[in-house]
Parts: C-alpha cells; structure tokens; sequence
C-alpha cells in the first residue's frame, strides 16, 4: 500500500490593465508536508503567522491597528522572510504577447 501524500497545492490568476492591455499572471505554490507534525496545512497557516509575529515583533512592520494584510507594508516583508522558509509562490506573466 502506498502511503498518503500531505500536499497543498494553490494556483492564482491574476487579470489586470496596464497601458490599456489586458494582461495576466499566473502564480502558484506547492507544498509538501514532512511528517504528522511539519504538516502542509501547519507550513501555509501557522508559519505565516509565526513570522508576521515575528516581524511587528522586530518593529520590521510598521503598522497599527486592525490590517488587511494586503498591503505591501505588510505582505513583502512576510514573504520575503516565508521564502527564507521554502515557501514560495512563483510568479509568470501569462499575457498574450
């Protein structure tokens, strides 16, 4: 018997107008879990936010309040340091050229 596989797999697309073009990105993750405990599901949910933590901890992110956290003040320092930690989403212009 083949054992299960702990994968998380998440795609976006993106359609966007830039200089009166439609244009479009692609971007996706995958993430694989190592063991009962390093699950996919812990990895996409609690690293996130142990790291965001982290971040207004170090006084890295400067905001206050209740926050959507898709401002770059808040999602570029988080990602950069997700990255740090495999996780990663990668990114490709998917427009018709």
């Amino acid at each position: 018997m083949t054992p299960e596989r702990d994968l998380i797999v998440m795609w976006h697309k993106f359609d966007y107008i830039e200089n009166n073009k439609i244009k479009q990105i692609q971007s996706h993750l995958v993430v694989e879990g190592k063991d009962q405990v390093h699950t996919a599901m812990s990895k996409t949910v609690g690293l996130p936010l142990g790291v965001t933590a982290k971040l207004l901890m170090e006084d890295k992110i400067k905001v206050t309040g209740v926050q959507v956290p898709t401002i770059k003040k808040i999602y570029e320092p988080v990602l950069d340091e997700l990255s740090r930690h495999g996780l990663q989403f990668f990114e490709r212009d998917t427009s018709a050229k």
